[in-house]
């Protein structure tokens, strides 16, 4: 079995970090949203991924071939973007008869990863939710088989969305779907969507299983990535490296990468902070510090700062990109 994340999407609702940054590799509870979804799947014994890249892609082939030199690896470049169906298209030399997972990459979800690597059918993950008009939509049947699955429909059927886990046993039937998609020029919403071609499977016969995810954590803008942040450091505790910060408290759960220079400061609770990152006579709690970032006399409350940025004076709620200076002397 092979895993393909596409990972080729600007990000436009986390500017201005993803002017600098793959979305995929911005930092939560101390990890990045690829880590989170690459170790999953490679705890469930895959070793072979295919990364479809785009914007700011070499980052993403850096960052992988660094922290996972081990892995079977893989980089497929979409240069545009028009959408999930178009990309997972391009992997269909490297596929060639495996069967794949598809995690979408921007999904971290909590789930059975073993049930659904070695289920016998092909698996789509699902969560109920209030209001599905905004997601792929499964309609399940009282076997526990998907009958229909739908991309943004104005009048669901279901409250169970797609949250962007796929597991597909029959792959040249996926292909030939998707080939039928473009020869058809089959859009959703003017792009090729991967849910069109699923639900073409499925109106030809193919078997979809359902599997309800536990928790589906959204990193798709600041404010919802900062709630899944602080619920991801209260579920496995945080990680503090050192802890001679001198005259610091620490307010638990907190996650402090390696390198970093804390006093005379309050850090928690629900605060990632990557390496090397100098904070000093500082008040921060519900926020995501980046690496090599410098905060002087300064409170945050829920707030995003990128790398290489500085703050000084006194502040409540920021959302700053990476190499930015402000001082509020």
């Amino acid at each position: 079995m092979k895993a393909i994340i596409p990972v080729a999407g600007a990000g436009t609702k986390l500017r201005p970090h993803t002017y600098t940054q793959p979305k995929a590799l911005i930092p939560i509870a101390g990890k990045t949203i690829l880590s989170f979804i690459v170790d999953q799947l490679k705890d469930a014994g895959i070793n072979e991924f295919i990364f479809i890249v785009g914007y700011l892609g070499e980052k993403i082939q850096d960052y992988v071939k660094q922290t996972y030199p081990d892995l079977i690896t893989h980089f497929v470049f979409q240069n545009e973007r028009q959408g999930t169906g178009h990309a997972i298209e391009l992997t269909r030399n490297i596929v060639g008869d495996d069967e794949v997972f598809v995690a979408l990459g921007d999904t971290i979800c909590e789930y059975d990863v073993q049930e659904m690597v070695n289920s016998p059918y092909s698996m789509l993950g699902i969560k109920k939710v209030d209001d599905p008009r905004n997601f792929g939509v499964a309609s399940i049947g009282d076997d526990g088989f998907i009958e229909q699955v739908v991309e943004k429909p104005a009048i669901p059927k279901s409250n169970m969305a797609l949250v962007g886990l796929y597991k597909i046993k029959e792959t040249q039937f996926l292909f030939q779907c998707l080939h039928h998609l473009f020869a058809q020029d089959i859009r959703s919403f003017g792009e090729y969507n991967l849910t069109d071609a699923l639900d073409c499977m499925i109106k030809r016969g193919a078997q979809f299983q359902a599997l309800k995810v536990k928790n589906w954590f959204d990193c798709g803008k600041k404010e919802t990535l900062l709630e899944s942040n602080a619920t991801l450091l209260k579920k496995f505790g945080g990680n503090v490296q050192q802890h001679d910060f001198t005259d610091t408290i620490i307010i638990p759960p907190v996650s402090i990468a390696p390198g970093c220079d804390i006093s005379n400061s309050i850090i928690g609770p629900h605060v990632a902070i990557g390496a090397n990152t100098s904070i000093k006579h500082s008040i921060v709690r519900d926020s995501i510090i980046g690496s090599y970032t410098n905060l002087f006399e300064v409170v945050l409350d829920n707030s995003l700062i990128g790398s290489d940025a500085s703050v000084k004076g006194l502040s409540r709620s920021l959302n700053i990109g990476d190499n930015t200076e402000i001082d509020f002397g």
